[in-house]
């Protein structure tokens, strides 16, 4: 029960993870309990800390493109600290759920899409060329050092 306790304190995802499965197992015994839907519920909670990652990891890319693509001046601060609270709230959901770690590369790959078309669609509504983005695609992707960690593209001119 301590390996348990402790697991939850160290990793929420991985405890959701194996509570969820312990209760699949148990669903053989004469408790009265609700055993699937426990699961899922208990599945679910695990699963928001995954939702959060990857919605902030999507705001980081979107607004990295536009600071690597946009000639603008004014928004470039307003972007950059979106960047680092966002960046902020990672390293919270980070900490509860280490095992997240392993899932933020694919998370990266899969979400600079998404963010690519709402970089595109922010700089559209203010004039600016969006095919901008989908060539700074085309250039490569994303690392998670450079999304999770301090990296920032550098200024032009």
């Amino acid at each position: 029960m301590a390996n348990l306790r402790a697991l939850y304190d160290e990793d929420f995802v991985r405890w959701t993870e194996q509570q969820a499965a312990a209760l699949r197992r148990a669903k053989s015994s004469d408790l009265p309990l609700d055993w699937e839907n426990l699961a899922e519920e208990i599945e679910s909670l695990g699963k928001s800390d995954r939702r959060e990652l990857r919605s902030q990891i999507t705001r980081i890319l979107r607004h990295l493109l536009k600071l690597e693509v946009s000639p603008a001046a004014e928004p470039r601060a307003g972007w950059r600290a979106t960047i680092r609270e966002a960046r902020s709230e990672i390293e919270g959901v980070l900490e509860d759920s280490p095992s997240l770690w392993r899932e933020a590369q694919a998370m990266i790959t899969k979400q600079v899409r998404a963010a690519a078309e709402l970089a595109a669609d922010d700089l559209g509504q203010h004039g600016e060329p969006a095919d901008a983005v989908w060539k700074r695609l085309g250039m490569g992707h994303y690392t998670v050092e450079q999304i999770l960690g301090d990296w920032s593209p550098a200024e032009s001119g």
